[in-house]
């Protein structure tokens, strides 16, 4: 599993480093969000989803390996 933070959308509510410490960093000035890894350590996935999921900007995307999907993700999509 990959995660991603969209810079354009995120607008630092820090909603997902209160939830996934570990998977978020935040910046000291804007408090703009960005993933700590691209490839998401099988451990933390699930806060990883509750952070995507509890983003009030849909700002956390989210690519799910096709190999390892359960069906309970859907990658969320950038539209221009």
């Amino acid at each position: 599993m990959k995660v991603w933070v969209d810079p354009e959308r995120c607008q630092g509510h820090t909603l997902c480093s209160m939830i996934a410490p570990e998977a978020f960093e935040l910046d000291d000035i804007d408090g703009h969000s960005t993933a700590v890894f691209e490839e998401v350590p099988p451990e933390l996935e699930d806060k990883v989803r509750e952070a995507a999921q509890s983003c009030p900007e849909c700002a956390i995307f989210i690519d799910v390996d096709q190999q390892s999907t359960t069906g309970q993700e859907k990658s969320r999509e950038t539209t221009s």
